[in-house]
């Protein structure tokens, strides 16, 4: 099951790699903006357009709004959205949409130990299923 490990690591590494090279890529393109800004501001300087403190505070104007957030975005949800996973003969189920909590809430303490109970069955399943793959 080496394999596996290293399977892990590599993809470990990888995550890691392409954070940062997207952090070089975001603080380069910054600074190019930064750039691209100065010698805007500076060729209107030249032509006598702006005068030179109007110019410095054009290019760190345009460097705060480059950091900032964009407002058409949406925000992040509170919680993780919940799924469902099913087999091709399964039905989605009700309950299974609902949280734990609330289901158990409504359904009654009989209805929550068979879910429970269901919920053993199937880790179990999946646990033998686990050992079976590692064998091959």
């Amino acid at each position: 099951m080496a394999g596996f490990g290293d399977l892990v690591q590599k993809a470990f590494y990888l995550g890691v790699g392409l954070a940062s090279y997207a952090g070089e890529k975001a603080g380069s393109t910054l600074a190019d903006l930064r750039v691209q800004a100065q010698k805007l501001a500076d060729e209107m300087v030249a032509r006598g357009e702006i005068s030179a403190e109007e110019a410095r505070r054009m290019v760190e104007e345009m460097m705060n709004r480059a950091q900032q957030p964009v407002e058409g975005e949406p925000e992040k949800p509170a919680e993780p959205r919940r799924i469902e996973i099913l087999t091709d003969e399964e039905e989605p189920t009700q309950s299974a949409s609902r949280p734990a909590a609330e289901s158990s809430a409504t359904s009654g303490q009989s209805s929550s130990q068979s879910t429970a109970e269901d919920l053993r069955q199937q880790v179990a399943k999946l646990q033998e299923e686990l050992r079976r793959l590692k064998r091959n």
